[in-house]
């Protein structure tokens, strides 16, 4: 059974997966079975983008500010072994999702800058 933590990573790159947007581009002019050999060509570049590894690193992060953070807020309130798993908990998924959601991103910076890259106008 695969542990909690290798569940949440991929569900939140599955999750930001469908943030993943195809580029716009001014196609007045262009041949249209080329730009799509093309963005083919500029999807694989983008695929060696680690979206999983920039999950993680994410909730690695998050967990830890969120334990700091909650541990202060703990023990405050008398319990700071509570606050800190609380904190690192909601840390974790915070960061978990925008390192996924990060991955993505560049993901998509990496086909843009490709099909500029090739001559293409590309509009967003």
């Amino acid at each position: 059974m695969p542990r909690p933590g290798v569940v949440l990573i991929a569900l939140a790159v599955l999750a930001a997966g469908g943030c993943a947007s195809d580029p716009i581009v001014d196609m007045k002019g262009v041949d249209g079975t080329k730009y799509q050999q093309d963005l083919a060509e500029c999807r694989q570049y983008a695929d060696q983008v680690d979206v999983a590894s920039g999950a993680g690193t994410g909730a690695l992060l998050g967990a830890g500010a969120g334990a700091a953070v909650g541990a202060v807020v703990g023990a405050i309130t008398g319990a700071p072994g509570t606050g800190a798993a609380i904190g690192a908990a909601g840390g974790g998924t915070s960061g978990l999702f925008g390192g996924g959601a990060s991955g993505y991103s560049k993901k998509e910076r990496v086909v843009r800058n490709c099909l500029r890259g090739r001559g293409y106008s590309v509009l967003d």
